[in-house]
């Protein structure tokens, strides 16, 4: 009797071990295919952001296209018609669009 409670108990031990295994593989598994490559498209995004100069044509993250007109260390004033000016905090410039016209 007492060598079936042991048996049963070293399966258990078993299976929580094949349980905290498949854990770490599904962790590694997201961090490889999803974290990584998301904080290297940010970390591109920022260089990206830090390059910006003037006379980059670029959109906002609300849509607004216009042509950087004056570049500082957290915002930059752009230029979305004549003699229009808006001042747009960097962390909101999501592309360049150099290949689309904007005036």
């Amino acid at each position: 009797m007492k060598t079936l409670v042991i048996l049963q108990q070293t399966a258990q031990a078993g299976g929580n071990m094949s349980f905290l295994i498949m854990m770490v593989l599904i962790f590694a598994v997201m961090y490889f295919f999803m974290i990584r490559p998301q904080q290297k498209k940010q970390k591109e995004i920022m260089k990206w952001r830090e390059s910006i100069q003037k006379g980059d044509k670029v959109v906002t993250v609300g849509g607004i296209y216009g042509v950087v007109a004056e570049v500082k260390p957290t915002y930059i004033l752009m230029e979305v018609d004549a003699n229009v000016k808006i001042r747009v905090d960097k962390g909101s410039i999501v592309k360049d669009v150099t290949d689309i016209p904007v005036k």
